[in-house]
């Protein structure tokens, strides 16, 4: 038994040392990740220093000047602007909210309520939508199930305007499952928002923009799981997208392994912590903006992270306000902004001199009250002998981090403070402590327990039950007692609750860790403690507790302070900072073609349905007089006529409106890199499968693939395909695309949409630098230079080249400030180097939202391995046909480490929405299953 203990230990302590290891190579990765930076930035050409000096001024000028202008005020009260907020995770209601129900329903879900509703109040705003889960689940109320509430009414008495909830499907619905169980249903959620967001901004443009589509003017990602959501739409729409973390993978993970209870395994595993900080490092490639509460954050919380460095970003500015170049580099500018807070349900007394003690109000016999006090009052004053001593309340979701018992010991082992105050603890809701989340129930459990150590009984109240309507009547009776509000949080990342409570005049004891710190600073209305000190944290309660003075000072810095962190001013600040980073974003927008330029096809059957408004020139009168059949024989005559008159000019034109897409994107190549048969075999089976839906242009056919546009040619006419009866032609990994149709044209709006923070030229030659690992050899991976193009680097990969997985590369660049999008093809013998937003499944993205085909209509055809962007182009709403042995050789080992996180995170993989041949490619029946799910 000895040998067994000392050898846990001995382990214990080895996996400690290797997590300690693994920390300090990556800060000096880090470190080597900026000198190159700083090193690369550091000497400009002549060009650019004549550039800066003849700018510099000018510049300065004009960034003043549009600062100025860029204050949000009236004259913003023309525009109508459209904002997508997200947040997924939790029960996100408008009225009744839930608040510490469980780990994921807490402050996170009130702030971004009452955002939706301040922005929807604000002067230029005509609509937000808060997208969340939706959830039909016999766990929780009915209200969560409800696909739309509104959340506040429009001003001008439109269906459209104001502020909404809006919930989409992630994952079962009839369950409610953890937010560390949401990753694999992520993609899904992202199609559903993208499709919501595409008709809302049809029914707005037709309402306030001539018709015109009206796109979000951003698109705010709340928390990691949300951020990557907005991501992924933000690169779809081409639209500023704005982060806030809320609290932070990095920051959680280092603090669990110094705990050194679990081992980085287990903390994965438990937190899926790893997937939440690639989603959290994606968000920051993809934001314009982070919004932040405090300098802390950025420091000491996003410093952490590869994809900021507050040192490289502030000389990324300084160049962009000399007009000088980037060299490529790109990183989201970091703004404090404090969450606001709704002080109409604040009732403040005009006399700072307090609002008189509890015995005015029940009397010093609690039989005899002179009013009807609230319910919550008695409910909390039933637990104490004295109910007029002062009160000091903690009010927080009972979660390990919010360190509750490090107040209970405190207080229990201070006699001085126990004699002059009651203690209130506000823990949630509870039924059955038995039946609660593990870790909420055991904090729960380790409180009764510390009060029966130190025989509280009396002194301190824990109420089972309270209201969110409840929240602002125990502010006031902490006030009443002439209390204290403390926050002993290990870290608070913002602490709303702090504000709060100094909107109704307490005083409060704060965590030096996080928010608080500036919050103090601001209001000047209390302590800052070291939440692990308990001599510390009773000192400073009994300060202010026994101190009137004192007491009475803090809660007149407060009251007078406290506007700093209104709602209105909140909005004023975020909108301001949002139009500067709009600056700098792309201009260019996803258009829809007009149906009237399209080529004819038999889809047009409910033209009356659709969001365009057709112009003929016909003579034939078509205002009634014709049965429903003539009239719309009538209007596809007048088209066509118009599309055969128009066919050869130089206008632009799509297909016509299919109802469905079938997409090849098998991933088919040998172990040398090159095509492999069942490409060809693939190919001639779902087009002949497909093609009577062709023949009618009800079906278009759509081919995605890591190949070159010229191998796409080559490989097409080696057996004689039509190059004419697709669609489109995806090349480079989704970062070209092609039109046949139109003489194998590029599309130049796609190659601005994704445009987006690529590096160019800038990448070139760090990718050959950075790819090779310790003990690999130069000509390991070489630039392929005919596979290259302006939007795609290509490089060749020896075999058995020691090189870089993906995952580790991308860390590599992001630390130098480059965002892009990297993809292993050709059997893990190539590497894809593209712009961030480029991908197979992006582009499949564009053109739903382009030609008006909704994603659920898709039918997918990969196999059971492919390219290193398998996994995202698998996931998601679209019907996924799994072919048996059409891919015998993939990428997937360049993918991640084996420390990352698995492919179970990303996508479901027992989805409906992914159907597993039982055959083999060859013997299989697409036909059948195609007709099945109604493509043909």
């Amino acid at each position: 038994m000895c040998w067994r203990i000392w050898h846990l230990a001995r382990k214990k302590k080895q996996i400690a040392l290797d997590d300690a290891q693994k920390l300090a190579r990556r800060r000096i990765d880090r470190e080597q990740g900026r000198n190159d930076a700083e090193n690369d930035l550091s000497e400009l050409s002549e060009g650019e220093k004549e550039k800066g000096d003849a700018n510099s001024s000018e510049t300065v000028k004009d960034n003043i000047s549009r600062s100025e202008m860029l204050l949000w005020s009236e004259e913003n009260k023309s525009r109508h602007l459209y904002i997508v907020l997200i947040s997924i995770h939790g029960l996100v209601r408008g009225e009744n909210m839930e608040l510490g129900r469980d780990s994921d329903t807490g402050g996170q879900v009130k702030y971004v309520v009452e955002l939706a509703r301040a922005l929807a109040n604000t002067n230029g705003i005509y609509r937000v939508d808060l997208l969340t889960r939706q959830i039909a689940s016999p766990e929780v109320d009915s209200s969560y199930g409800e696909p739309i509430e509104m959340l506040s009414c429009p001003s001008d008495g439109s269906d459209c305007g104001g502020a909404y909830i809006i919930r989409l499907p992630c994952g079962p619905r009839d369950k409610y499952i953890p937010k560390e169980s949401l990753w694999p249903h992520i993609p899904e959620f992202v199609d559903c928002a993208l499709n919501h967001i595409v008709n809302m901004a049809r029914a707005l443009g037709e309402q306030v923009n001539n018709g015109k589509p009206t796109w979000p003017y951003v698109i705010h990602g709340h928390y990691a799981d949300a951020a990557e959501v907005a991501a992924d739409l933000s690169g779809a729409l081409n639209v500023p997208m704005v982060l806030t973390g809320h609290s932070l993978g990095r920051n959680k993970f280092e603090q669990l392994l110094k705990q050194g209870r679990l081992s980085r395994e287990a903390i994965n595993e438990t937190y899926k912590i790893m997937r939440r900080i690639e989603a959290e490092e994606f968000g920051l490639d993809a934001a314009e903006m982070v919004v932040t509460s405090t300098k802390q954050e950025i420091e000491e919380q996003w410093g952490l992270y590869d994809g900021f460095d507050l040192k490289l970003e502030r000389k990324l500015r300084v160049r962009r306000r000399r007009g000088v170049s980037c060299r490529g580099r790109h990183m989201p500018r970091m703004v404090v902004i404090p969450p606001g807070m709704d002080f109409s349900y604040v009732t403040i007394q005009q006399s700072m001199e307090g609002e008189g003690d509890l015995k005015s109000l029940i009397g010093s016999d609690r039989a005899h009250s002179k009013r009807n006090l609230p319910p919550i009052w008695s409910e909390i004053m039933r637990f104490f002998r004295n109910p007029h001593k002062p009160t000091i309340l903690a009010l927080s979701r009972p979660d390990p981090k919010k360190n509750v018992m490090t107040l209970l010991k405190a207080f229990g082992e201070c006699q001085a403070l126990r004699e002059l105050a009651n203690l209130t603890l506000i823990l949630g809701n509870r039924d059955d402590i038995e039946e609660m989340h593990d870790s909420s129930s055991a904090v729960l459990t380790m409180v009764l327990k510390l009060i029966d150590k130190y025989d509280l009984y009396g002194q301190v109240a824990f109420p089972k039950h309270h209201k969110q309507s409840d929240v602002p009547e125990i502010y006031r009776l902490a006030a009443k007692t002439k209390g204290v509000f403390i926050n002993p949080a290990l870290v608070e990342p913002f602490g709303l609750t702090l504000i709060e409570a100094a909107a109704y005049g307490l005083p409060v004891v704060a965590t030096k860790n996080g928010g608080p710190v500036d919050i103090l600073k601001a209001l000047n209305n209390g302590l800052l403690i070291d939440p692990h000190d308990q001599k510390a944290i009773a000192d400073a309660l009994l300060k202010l507790v026994a101190d009137k003075t004192l007491w009475l000072e803090c809660r007149k810095n407060g009251l007078k302070n406290i506007h700093r962190f209104s709602w209105p001013e909140h909005c004023r600040n975020y909108l301001s900072h949002i139009e500067h980073c709009k600056n700098r974003h792309a201009t260019s927008r996803l258009e829809i073609a007009p149906i009237a330029d399209e080529p004819i096809s038999d889809s047009l059957r409910d033209v009356e349905d659709l969001s365009f408004r057709f112009s003929t020139e016909g003579d034939s009168k078509l205002n009634g007089e014709m049965d429903p059949a003539a009239r719309q024989k009538e209007i596809i005559e007048a088209i066509t006529r118009r599309v055969s008159s128009t066919r050869n000019s130089n206008a632009s034109y799509f297909p016509g409106r299919r109802q469905r897409l079938v997409v090849i994107a098998a991933d088919c190549y040998d172990s040398d890199g090159n095509i492999a048969k069942a490409f060809q075999a693939i190919i001639q089976n779902v087009m002949k499968a497909a093609r009577p839906g062709i023949s009618t242009g009800r079906v278009g056919v759509v081919l995605l693939t890591g190949l070159s546009l010229q191998e796409t040619i080559e490989a097409l006419s080696s057996f004689q395909a039509n190059i004419e009866e697709f669609d489109a032609l995806v090349c480079n990994s989704g970062s070209e695309m092609y039109y046949p149709w139109k003489d194998l044209m590029a599309d130049v709006d796609y190659e601005a949409h994704v445009q987006y923070a690529w590096p160019g030229e800038n990448i070139r030659s760090m990718v050959t630098r950075l790819a090779i690992i310790e003990g690999g050899e130069e000509n390991d991976i070489v630039e392929y230079v005919t596979a290259c193009s302006s939007r795609c680097y290509s490089y060749s990969v020896k075999p058995e080249a020691m090189i870089r997985k993906i995952n580790d590369l991308r860390q590599r660049l992001r630390m130098r400030g480059f965002r892009c999008n990297l993809v292993y093809t050709h059997a893990g013998l190539r590497l894809n180097v593209i712009p961030l937003f480029a991908s197979r499944k992006q582009a499949l993205r564009y053109l739903s939202v382009k030609w008006g085909i909704d994603l659920s209509k898709v039918v997918v055809f990969v196999g059971e391995k492919g390219d290193t962007d398998y996994e995202e182009l698998v996931a998601g709403i679209q019907k996924t046909l799994v072919l048996k042995g059409a891919v015998e050789y993939g990428s997937e080992r360049l993918l991640r480490n084996e420390d990352s996180f698995k492919r179970e995170d990303v996508f479901s993989q027992d989805s409906p929405n992914i159907i597993y041949a039982e055959k083999s490619f060859e013997d299989c029946d697409i036909s059948s299953i195609l007709e099945h799910l109604k493509v043909s």
